[in-house]
């Protein structure tokens, strides 16, 4: 079954937005994907997600 996707308005400077686009970009993801990306890993790494949490983002 398909996770539910929420979403949400993040404001963020100009600076870590262009630093932003750019890693997205040499990883060859959209911003969302990165944001994502970032958001599950550090998650993951705080033990914060469920062991077998599959995530569509990988």
């Amino acid at each position: 079954m398909a996770k539910e996707k929420k979403s949400f308005v993040l404001r963020i400077n100009g600076e870590t937005m262009s630093a932003l686009e750019k890693w997205a970009a040499d990883e060859f993801r959209s911003v969302n994907g990165q944001l994502e990306y970032i958001i599950t890993d550090a998650l993951r790494k705080a033990g914060r997600l469920p062991k077998n949490s599959n995530s569509d983002n990988e």
